[in-house]
């Protein structure tokens, strides 16, 4: 599996790297209606041509296709699996030849409403009783959301019983204005 992460969301022509995605990318990148918006979508794909390009030699802008639930996959190669996520921070992408899920989430004020709507009770002991209650939180909210990704079901209602240590293998970095983690 390759990780790679992007701090560059501001070091890059727009417009240039436009013309060098697909069709498709460009379209979805100039829905969003602001800059910052656009140039996440933007870097995430071209993360994304950069992993394939590593690891399996594709020079080609990838085409994608979703499932029900918007799990999106590569036109004509279905061994390829990909994810990709982004924040105002950084921009991640896993590729691999199993399936896999990542997420990146800025560390934000925490919000006690919001952790007990979305974690189970053992979270909730887990995070109040951390030095960093906001990271705390963060970071099982990353590995909730990569974990709904890896499993392609988007984010469910039921957040509170996503994680499961024992069926997935979970990796989570952090770097003090953001985490990410890799569900695999």
């Amino acid at each position: 599996m390759l990780v790679l992460v992007s701090e560059a969301i501001w070091d890059f022509d727009l417009e240039a790297a436009l013309k060098e995605i697909s069709e498709q990318r460009r379209e979805q990148a100039l829905k969003f209606k602001f800059e910052l918006g656009q140039r996440l979508c933007v870097l995430a794909y071209q993360l994304l041509k950069q992993g394939l390009r590593e690891e399996y030699g594709i020079m080609e802008n990838p085409v994608f296709e979703y499932n029900e639930h918007g799990k999106p996959s590569i036109v004509g190669h279905p061994e390829i699996c990909f994810n990709l996520s982004h924040c105002k921070e950084a921009v991640v992408c896993a590729v691999s030849d199993k399936p896999v899920g990542i997420d990146v989430e800025s560390i934000r004020e925490y919000r006690d409403s919001l952790v007990h709507y979305t974690m189970n009770d053992e979270e909730i002991q887990e995070i109040e009783s951390s030095e960093h209650p906001a990271s705390a939180f963060i970071r099982l909210w990353t590995m909730k959301e990569a974990t709904m990704k890896l499993i392609g079901t988007g984010i469910s209602n039921d957040m509170k019983s996503v994680i499961d240590i024992h069926t997935y293998k979970y990796t989570t970095v952090d770097r003090q204005r953001y985490i990410y983690t890799v569900c695999e």
